[in-house]
């Protein structure tokens, strides 16, 4: 301190770093989501090869874990990979009994204490119930619980399909993701930890 006159200095290296949070994504890939699903694969590609601590998922009427899939470099063959992986592209959909696959199977492993964000129109078959039991069940484990909807950005919009009905009372952020600026959105807002 006496080489700064006396000031006291700051130590960075005394502080403790900011880690970023894990990141868990969830997109659905059913049916209704098919205008969308390959620019969110893309996106989510982007952020397994750029991250660590990212889990990707996708969903129709089963959960497929796709992390491994799309890591690498490669956006094309990291597609290919992941599209090999999924049975269940442009199917139905049912998000509760996949949330239910994710809380069950991963959610102790990836889910606790990340940054949990769904990609889904709300389109549901299942059970309005299980949905939202398991919505309850992730936000309770979930730093924030992030709901992005490409439907959203309409300004006629109104969330009243019965899945999103069931999925919004639990979510922390309810966000558009139909454009690549949108996208952005959400990864400054996990860059700069306002999640």
């Amino acid at each position: 301190s006496l080489r700064h006159g006396g000031e006291p200095i700051e130590r960075h290296w005394r502080q403790p770093r900011e880690r970023p949070r894990p990141v868990v994504l969830v997109c659905d890939v059913s049916g209704s989501m098919e205008p969308y699903a390959r620019m969110l694969l893309m996106y989510m590609q982007a952020c397994v090869a750029a991250r660590r601590r990212v889990e990707a998922f996708t969903f129709g009427t089963r959960l497929t874990r796709v992390t491994g899939e799309l890591a690498g470099r490669d956006p094309e063959r990291a597609l290919d990979r992941a599209a090999e992986a999924m049975t269940d592209w442009s199917g139905g959909t049912r998000i509760g009994e996949a949330l239910a696959a994710l809380n069950r199977e991963h959610g102790r492993r990836v889910g606790r204490g990340a940054v949990v964000v769904v990609l889904s129109d709300g389109w549901d078959r299942g059970d309005p119930d299980v949905l939202a039991s398991e919505m309850a069940r992730l936000s309770r484990t979930a730093h924030r619980l992030v709901w992005l909807n490409p439907l959203k950005a309409s300004t006629d919009y109104e969330p009243l399909v019965r899945g999103m009905v069931a999925a919004l009372p639990h979510v922390d952020r309810f966000l558009s993701g139909n454009t690549i600026a949108s996208l952005e959105e959400l990864t400054e807002l996990m860059r700069g930890g306002r999640l």
